[in-house]
């Protein structure tokens, strides 16, 4: 009976941890072993040779690879902080003030972004950014009185701000519903207690919200950097990586190189484990310089 007791507990465990030993783990597995073999997609063929870290020095000896990593980055670098200063600042409207009524609607409304898919979201943005009827360029006609529409998808540059502002319009409500939960967090009487000692927003954001909002900051750096870093399926339906390889970010290239173009599945394998190296240390990065848990 005692035996059975321990066993219990390990057999209520044992389909999750199977789900993710399948659906996560050996995936990974199996991509650090192609990585290390020749693996021809269109040469079945060819027999899958050891061949220690060669794909690895291919990967770092291609240019087209460090510039679809540059773009991402980039990417990253805008994306991330406009979502994390949005957010927070709708947060901090619907926590107090006049906006504070409209909390219940706005939780709702934020969901909606975030229930579409990214496939959806790009297809909207196709139309969005159509040269002829699309609303974007409605606005900028309509505020600058310019007849003639921008070109947004054709151009590379104009192309790059597309997918960044559907980045930014679909995540800056999961930042904002983070933060909304973190401030939840903030002791009432302090927050009173503190608009005794100063009025000015900026002394109570940053000495009194900030220390309670870091564990939400950390884990919207977290999930949003590695969401970011593996975008694939909005940009993809919105513009394929055009013009020109100008909004190609690293996983349309993985996937070109592994899937449409050469089909070398070990080279592909190898910048997919260097992107996971990638995202591995970033969130380190976060934890220790952002997260400091119980001694806060």
């Amino acid at each position: 009976m005692h035996t059975q007791k321990r066993i219990t507990p390990f057999l209520f465990l044992a389909p999750a941890v199977i789900v993710l030993a399948v659906v996560g783990i050996y995936p990974l597995l199996f991509a650090a072993w192609v990585s290390l073999h020749t693996y021809l997609l269109a040469q079945p063929n060819i027999p899958h040779d050891f061949i220690w870290f060669s794909n690895y020095l291919t990967v770092i000896q291609d240019g087209a690879f460090w510039g679809s990593i540059g773009r991402t980055l980039f990417y990253l670098a805008v994306a991330l902080p406009v979502q994390i200063v949005l957010g927070l600042g709708i947060a901090l409207m619907l926590r107090r003030g006049r906006w504070a009524a409209l909390r219940g609607f706005a939780r709702v409304a934020l969901v909606i972004p975030l229930a579409m898919t990214p496939v959806v979201t790009g297809l909207i943005g196709r139309l969005m950014f159509n040269q002829e009827f699309g609303i974007a360029n409605y606005i900028q006609t309509t505020i600058t009185g310019n007849k003639v529409g921008i070109e947004w998808l054709g151009n590379p540059t104009m192309a790059f701000a597309a997918i960044l502002l559907l980045e930014i319009w679909q995540w800056t409500p999961f930042a904002a519903l983070i933060f909304l939960s973190g401030l939840t967090a903030v002791p009432v009487e302090v927050e009173e207690a503190a608009t005794l000692e100063t009025r000015s927003f900026w002394v109570m954001l940053r000495q009194i919200q900030m220390p309670f909002l870091m564990p939400a900051l950390t884990a919207i750096l977290i999930l949003r950097t590695a969401d970011i870093l593996k975008q694939f399926d909005m940009v993809y339906t919105l513009t394929g990586g055009g013009p020109g390889s100008s909004t190609e970010l690293i996983n349309l290239y993985i996937t070109r190189i592994g899937l449409r173009g050469a089909f070398d599945q070990g080279v592909a394998s190898a910048q997919a484990i260097l992107m996971l190296v990638l995202t591995i240390m970033l969130s380190r990065l976060y934890i220790k310089y952002l997260y400091k848990g119980d001694d806060a």
